[in-house]
């Protein structure tokens, strides 16, 4: 086996493997290049997503004709000279891979001049080979288009994901750096189309707004420690505003933003107690550290960071959040104010003896013997007291059952001698149709008991039948959806006011790419701007209240964000699954024996009633045996 050196065309795409996964990543490389060049001013250009073009224009420094074209080169940087450089970063590039490795799987086109020079240069690259370099007229600063990315290597470029993903993908990496400066101004288009034109901030929070909208600013409040190991600024949300989607985490450390779980522990540990399981507060966290305490160069995307004290840092940022918070009252304030509130009576001492207090009496049949009820009550009954009989008590004969009157047949006769309804001739043999669960005899709906509205009970001749009414929707919404994805279309319950919710720019992109889909099964949402959507309409059976909207829509978001399941094969069912469970987390309680007479009907309707699409338990059955179990 012979070992040789590969050549450096082939060496920049295997970087670039590991540098440039995806369109966002050349729009993230290139717009930290335009601000470590003190640009005052960066535009970003998009088409088709990235894959036809990917154009960044400032107004920095600009490079002289001969950086222009060694820049290309790999490993060609400006912000290294020794080793111990490597320790005292404070500029996001530093490697020297990033245009290289860009010029690896792209066409390149770079024009650049410095305020000093009259021309400019332009160069041509393509499979890291220069084309051209030659002087032209161009204004100061540096101009970069990436033309056809990954046009060289298509197995890449195919497997890119759709347009609105990867616009998605821009939109996020240009909102982190953004948020890094916002002295600076930015803006992003995409197919001619305006997506953010933001004019220098005055202030962080002029950003935040600018960026992600007023309701995000809403959402926080100011965070603040110092100490000689990290300071620590910038905002954290409200807990009761907290939301079950990821969206608006983040870290920035020494103006670079950085992904780390071990710190997002620390912040979530800070709200312990205050946000419901699953739900995420938003936060925008900047640390300021010794550069030499910090390693950025732990993996080539830079957003990976190592701290020399992470321990302490960890519970220093624990202790500023949880001051934040405390410092920050989220609940309804004493009104000290009583400027036109009515006063309040006082009564004096001699109160009692103009009207006197009596304590109120509690009637009691002694007689009363609820064994003599057979079964369940055929509907909810209220309590009426004034039973007065053998102690004093007359017997109310529709609501206490007569001992002597009980027949021999299941349910018997009403005191009028009509045949109730309710003997043995009233069950209902349903073990051919539900599975092996329901190989026993149910009695009719009269026989139907609701707990809290969140179970059913229902007497049978082994015992009694519990069945949980969300995991109930879930199944019947299930075999709902599946048959809709695949063929046909669901009914839209239509809102009397429709619902607006802001859910960014990025997931507004998903709304979008999946508007066919949500339509055919019943959603009718419409955009409101380029981040903002208008719930007109639910599918049936969904509550269409304005909280129960708000958080249908974080959770159609967590569907619509998972990118695992591609093969066309699975998706449907997946597609079907999720959406179900959505819909069981957004139904409202059972409030009537009519309701859960038709949750049943449909429940012992579908294919496979006893699980849930993931296998959970729909129902079960608690036995005699183990009812009598329950009275030794």
């Amino acid at each position: 086996m012979d070992i040789k050196i590969l050549p450096s065309n082939i060496s920049n795409v295997i970087a670039a493997g590991e540098v440039v996964l995806r369109p966002s990543s050349v729009v993230k490389e290139l717009m930290e290049n335009s601000v470590d060049a003190s640009a005052g001013q960066i535009d970003v250009i998009i088409q088709d997503a990235g894959r036809t073009m990917i154009r960044i224009i400032d107004n920095g420094c600009g490079m002289s004709p001969d950086d222009a074209v060694i820049c290309f080169e790999r490993h060609a940087t400006s912000k290294l000279s020794t080793v111990d450089d490597l320790m005292n970063i404070s500029t996001f590039g530093f490697r020297g891979e990033a245009l290289a490795s860009i010029a690896a799987v792209s066409e390149v086109t770079l024009r650049t001049r410095q305020a000093a020079n009259e021309l400019g240069c332009e160069v041509l690259v393509a499979d890291s080979r220069q084309l051209s370099a030659e002087e032209v007229v161009t204004p100061v600063g540096t101009n970069i288009c990436v033309r056809n990315l990954f046009y060289n290597v298509p197995a890449r470029r195919k497997h890119l994901k759709s347009d609105n993903v990867e616009f998605k993908h821009i939109v996020t990496e240009f909102t982190r750096v953004a948020l890094t400066r916002p002295d600076i101004g930015f803006k992003l288009s995409h197919n001619g189309k305006d997506i953010f034109v933001l004019a220098p901030a005055k202030s962080l929070k002029f950003r935040i707004q600018d960026l992600l909208g007023s309701g995000a600013v809403n959402e926080i409040v100011d965070m603040h420690a110092e100490t000689s190991v990290v300071r620590l600024s910038g905002y954290v949300g409200r807990p009761d505003l907290a939301k079950k989607t990821l969206g608006n985490q983040f870290f920035f450390v020494n103006g670079r933003f950085f992904k780390s779980p071990y710190m997002h522990k620390a912040v979530m540990k800070a709200y312990e107690n205050l946000v419901p399981d699953g739900a995420v507060p938003s936060y925008f966290i900047y640390f300021e550290v010794d550069p030499h305490t910090i390693d950025v160069n732990v993996s080539p995307t830079k957003t990976e960071i190592k701290f020399e004290e992470d321990n302490v840092i960890f519970q220093i940022l624990f202790a500023a959040v949880k001051e934040a918070l405390g410092k920050n009252s989220f609940g309804a304030s004493i009104d000290f104010d009583r400027e036109g509130v009515p006063d309040i009576p006082v009564f004096s001492k001699n109160f009692e003896a103009f009207h006197p207090v009596r304590e109120p009496q509690i009637g009691v049949d002694p007689a009363y013997n609820p064994f003599d009820n057979d079964g369940f009550p055929s509907e909810p009954l209220s309590f009426v007291n004034n039973y007065q009989t053998r102690g004093g008590y007359q017997q109310d004969n529709d609501f206490l059952p007569d001992s002597n009157s009980r027949s021999e047949d299941v349910a018997g006769t009403d005191s009028s001698g009509n045949h109730s309804g309710m003997g043995t001739s009233a069950f209902i043999d349903r073990r051919d149709d539900y599975g092996k669960l329901f190989e026993d005899k149910i009695l009719p709906s009269r026989q139907i008991l609701l707990f809290q509205g969140v179970y059913v009970i229902m007497p049978v001749i082994s015992g009694l039948m519990f069945i949980n009414v969300r995991k109930a929707y879930e199944r019947i919404l299930y075999e709902k959806f599946l048959g809709i994805l695949s063929s046909g279309t669901h009914g839209t319950q239509v809102s009397l006011f429709p619902v607006t919710v802001n859910v960014g720019v990025g997931n507004m992109l998903l709304f979008t790419e999946h508007a066919e889909m949500l339509s055919s099964l019943g959603f009718d949402i419409s955009p409101f701007g380029n981040d903002t959507i208008v719930v007109n309409g639910v599918p049936e059976g969904f509550s269409s209240e304005p909280g129960k909207v708000q958080a249908m829509v974080e959770d159609l978001l967590l569907a619509l964000s998972d990118d695992s399941v591609s093969v066309s094969v699975n998706m449907y069912s997946a597609m079907a699954e999720r959406f179900a469970k959505l819909g069981a987390l957004n139904s409202d309680p059972l409030r009537s024996q009519t309701e859960a007479q038709a949750l049943i009907d449909s429940l012992f309707s579908c294919g496979n009633p006893e699980f849930t699409p993931s296998g959970r338990k729909v129902a079960m059955i608690i036995s005699k045996d183990d009812i009598d179990k329950k009275f030794n």
